[in-house]
């Protein structure tokens, strides 16, 4: 049973940091590091997948299964049900098993006309994959960002810490 337990384990990512790196009422800048158990290109593999790991309460459908992403410059992290349709970012930047960067103002932010760039870096780090997850928002002091953007953090480590854990389960 130890053993069973001690494998478990291992495939979990650890989360090496989370951060709440700045945050005012016009701008925040939130980090998460997480160590994953694979290879930057098998990780790019899920994270070019989001329909396989962003949690179902974080769509407008409740279904991942309606999520798509191109993973190219212009390309849309999208979802799409029943001829609707919404844009959740736009890759501004891909570089296979290393950067991929979004620029969107995810979910309820869409709307309150924020700019918001997140960035999703792999590298290779002690035998598995660093995968380091930033997010900068910007916009109108008026929206008063730092009053909400500690909730922000904790979703962007809850969706991401959903595709580390993918991607180590994934070996």
């Amino acid at each position: 049973m130890r053993a069973v337990y001690t494998f478990v384990l291992s495939m979990l990512p650890m989360v090496a940091a989370a951060e709440l790196k700045q945050s005012a009422a016009d701008s925040a800048v939130i980090e998460h590091r997480f160590q994953i158990a694979t290879t930057p290109a098998a990780a790019w593999q899920v994270l070019v997948h989001p329909e396989r790991w962003r949690p179902a309460d974080h769509t407008w459908t409740a279904s991942p299964s309606n999520l798509s992403l191109v993973p190219e410059a212009g390309g849309c992290f999208c979802e799409r049900w029943d001829g609707n349709s919404a844009e959740h970012a736009r890759i501004v930047m891909a570089r296979p098993a290393e950067v991929l960067r979004f620029r969107g103002s995810l979910g309820p932010l869409q709307e309150m006309a924020l700019t918001g760039v997140l960035t999703v870096t792999l590298a290779a780090k002690d035998g598995g994959t660093e995968a380091v997850v930033s997010y900068r928002l910007s916009g109108d002091a008026s929206h008063k960002l730092d009053s909400f953007v500690p909730v922000v953090d904790q979703v962007i480590g809850q969706q991401f810490g959903n595709f580390a854990r993918a991607a180590a389960i994934r070996q």
